[in-house]
């Protein structure tokens, strides 16, 4: 695990220890988390308008952790093994980020800065490690694992 993804580990934790939400600020943004497992933690926050993410970890101690600061962006996490760790990190409008993970132990992250920038990332058994960094605009980046 790198330490970008500890320290965002570290912070979920102390927001659920905290008690502290997801903040949104801005208009029409959406937040959805669906966690179904055990000990899994999911954390966001939003500034800007009209940005939207998604989370969903079926498995037991996943974390996900997703920040939006724009307009117009959008996030979808998934992860359905145990121990699987997703940080996306967004700047400006009109980027798409995905992440899948289905196995356990694999570890996603994703950073864009800029303008409609693509990026989707599935890894589907255990150990993977993805990471997948943008700037400027149109950029597309996939990654597909085993």
């Amino acid at each position: 695990m790198t330490f970008t993804m500890t320290l965002k580990t570290a912070a979920v934790s102390l927001m659920l220890v905290t008690g502290a939400v997801p903040a949104l600020a801005g208009s029409g943004n959406n937040v959805f988390i669906d966690q179904w497992g055990t000990d899994n933690a999911a954390g966001g926050a939003q500034h800007g308008s009209w940005n939207r993410m998604t989370v969903i970890q079926t498995g037991w101690g996943n974390t996900a952790i997703q920040t939006q600061d724009g307009f117009d962006n959008r996030t979808v996490v998934g992860q359905s093994g145990h121990h699987n760790n997703s940080g996306i990190s967004q700047a400006g409008a009109c980027n798409v980020a995905g992440v899948a993970q289905f196995g356990g132990h694999n570890d996603a992250s994703v950073a864009q800065d800029g303008t409609c920038n693509a990026i989707g990332v599935i890894q589907a058994g255990h150990g993977n490690n993805a990471e997948a960094q943008q700037y400027g605009s149109g950029n597309v980046a996939v990654i597909v694992q085993d």
